[in-house]
């Protein structure tokens, strides 16, 4: 049997990279991407700002049968990349289904903060 596995086009809404770190941990955000087909996914994602225009299309690639877990700092497109300090939405669209995950580390504080959550699929 042939279950169709994940979706192909994905949204997070809530996307911030905390400016400040203290401790050893640096705060971070991370897309986390799975593609559990035996071929290789295309992604193409977008960053949506309050203030500016898109960074649209950054192409990405997951192999077959993988994860790539993606730190929103260091994705970028024609010199442009996301700034710590602004918040920031994430369009991900992908030529087969994927899953997508989202995750925030927050070592501003001491006793640092992580949150995960699942991106919301578009059907």
């Amino acid at each position: 049997m042939n279950i169709k596995k994940g979706e192909t086009h994905w949204i997070i809404p809530d996307g911030y990279i905390p400016p400040l770190s203290s401790g050893e941990l640096t705060s971070h955000e991370s897309i986390c991407i799975l593609n559990c087909n035996e071929e290789a996914a295309n992604i193409l994602i977008t960053i949506y700002f309050e203030d500016r225009d898109p960074i649209e299309k950054i192409p990405v690639m997951v192999e077959g049968k993988r994860s790539n877990h993606l730190r929103t700092s260091t994705i970028e497109r024609n010199g442009e990349s996301i700034p710590p300090g602004v918040p920031y939405s994430i369009e991900v669209e992908s030529d087969l289904p994927i899953f997508v995950q989202y995750s925030r580390l927050d070592s501003t504080q001491p006793g640092l903060a992580l949150m995960s959550t699942m991106g919301y699929p578009i059907k």
